[in-house]
């Protein structure tokens, strides 16, 4: 979910980039440095964190751990100028999706000879190809998040559906008639949610013939999922038409919300407590009863295919202190902290700490959900399409009510022109 990109680091910083791929900047030596660690979002929980910052600075004495956090919106331009800058953090959290733009770009250490110290083949497969370019590894897995469908019983009358086409029609009876009730919470900018219903409906986003990629939200299947999505938007959803998925647990837990597909760790969120400061939960209300399913395909028994999120983890070229980055990235893959992030109901990048996983509804969910998943097209260039903002603006516009077909075509053409520029 997040990105960086060539085009967007311009030609001079991606020389620079190129030129110290896979040889690390600043000293590497350093017994004593404060090691800066970039995490996005609150995804990461606070009892992971402890264990990094405590675990780090026990084995590096004189060396202190700082974690920065920071945001997806506007992740990109800051990115962009930190991994090219004098200032570079030592550690960074990535998106899967935006992996392959960072490692072309070389803007990451060349990590091939430390796979096996790292976790070798216990390391999570699709995040291991997401961390990989040309052959060699540049970001190992840090966590993946199946999307499920949260809901709780006290709105979501119309309980599990088999299909899409059910979940749909559940969604538009359970959409109240003045619009304060969401059947579906479906946000115009939120494109995550809207791939299953291209996917499902035989539509794809992008592919490769040769060396040029084809967008496919303009093909047959295309058309009709978002020509489903429209009617979610239109019939089944009280969500901000040009809105995103940011904080959505506060309708969730108004009571505003009948279905609302989101990552695993959604959960987390509806958990946190109600007079919590920054990202409040209820897990005394509506809260306290939720549960999730595998959003259903088109096919009754089978789960629909569902964008994978999740981040890999990275050494920058440019980072001051790449011993001590190494050190930190150690412990970010180590067993005993993917156990914390398990047992958060994260799916761990190392695939033996899965049996840390809570035995309950969600993650059940988010296991057959997973098992049904699919990334986004692995383009060099995919993160130029993320970070132009180009799927958010046209699926807004779909929301709003506009001619389908033609803002699909608009679509692939600006998708083509990114990936074969």
């Amino acid at each position: 979910m997040r990105k960086l990109s060539l085009a967007a680091l311009g030609t001079v910083a991606v020389i620079a980039l190129a030129g110290c791929a896979g040889s690390g900047g600043g000293s590497t030596s350093d017994s004593s440095a404060e090691v800066r660690v970039w995490l996005v979002g609150t995804d990461t929980p606070d009892a992971a964190r402890d264990y990094l910052k405590k675990t780090f600075e026990k084995e590096n004495p004189g060396s202190t751990l700082v974690i920065e956090e920071q945001q997806w919106t506007g992740l990109v331009d800051k990115y962009t100028t930190a991994l090219s800058g004098s200032d570079a953090p030592d550690v960074v959290e990535i998106g899967n999706t935006q992996a392959a733009a960072f490692t072309s770009a070389g803007a990451f250490t060349d990590l091939t000879d430390k796979f096996d110290d790292l976790g070798g083949d216990d390391l999570l497969p699709g995040f291991v190809e997401a961390g990989t370019y040309d052959k060699k590894f540049f970001a190992a897995p840090y966590y993946s998040g199946a999307r499920v469908v949260f809901y709780t019983p006290q709105i979501a009358s119309a309980g599990v559906p088999t299909t899409l086409d059910e979940y749909v029609a559940n969604g538009e009876a359970m959409h109240s008639a003045d619009s304060t009730v969401s059947g579906i919470y479906a946000p115009g900018r939120d494109w995550y949610n809207v791939l299953p219903y291209v996917w499902e409906n035989g539509g794809f986003v992008a592919e490769q013939d040769g060396d040029t990629w084809k967008a496919g939200f303009s093909s047959a299947g295309g058309i009709k999922g978002l020509t489903q999505m429209q009617t979610v938007y239109e019939k089944a959803s009280a969500a901000p038409k040009d809105g995103d998925e940011t904080n959505a647990q506060v309708p969730f837990c108004e009571g505003k919300v009948g279905y609302l597909s989101a990552p695993s760790w959604f959960a987390g969120s509806l958990a946190t407590a109600a007079d919590d400061p920054t990202a409040p939960g209820c897990p005394d209300t509506f809260g306290k009863d939720a549960t999730a399913f595998a959003l259903p395909g088109m096919t009754e028994g089978k789960a629909a295919a569902a964008f994978a999120g999740g981040s890999n983890i990275a050494i920058p070229t440019k980072a001051k202190h790449q011993d001590l980055a190494y050190d930190a990235l150690k412990i970010l893959v180590s067993p005993e902290y993917q156990k914390i992030m398990a047992e958060n109901g994260l799916i761990p990048g190392l695939v033996s700490a899965a049996s840390a996983l809570p035995d309950d509804a969600v993650t059940k969910a988010a296991a057959e959900a997973a098992a049904a998943s699919k990334l986004t097209p692995a383009a060099p260039k995919w993160a130029d399409v993320e970070a132009s903002n180009v799927l958010q603006d046209s699926f807004v516009k779909i929301a709003q009510g506009g001619d389908v077909d033609q803002i699909a075509k608009e679509l692939d053409a600006k998708i083509e022109e990114i990936l074969n520029s």
